[in-house]
């Protein structure tokens, strides 16, 4: 290993505006308790599991339908 690293020709990451957001969610416990349950069947982390079925939401431009009684 090196004692320093010329950097001076290196480049931007192209990807870095593709990357995860780091954010605080506020959930349910028993919200948690299913993806983290649903992750030790499928051997996928339970926070990536949330991040697919939201993207996945997303995607299908799925609307809740809500209504306050």
């Amino acid at each position: 290993m090196r004692d320093e690293y010329d950097f001076s020709k290196a480049k931007k990451n192209p990807y870095a505006s593709q990357l995860k957001k780091q954010i605080t969610i506020r959930l349910d416990e028993e919200s948690i308790n299913y993806f983290k349950s649903i992750s030790e069947g499928v051997g996928i982390p339970y926070q990536s599991l949330i991040n697919l079925y939201l993207r996945d939401c997303a995607a299908s431009q799925r609307k809740l339908n809500l209504k306050w009684k």
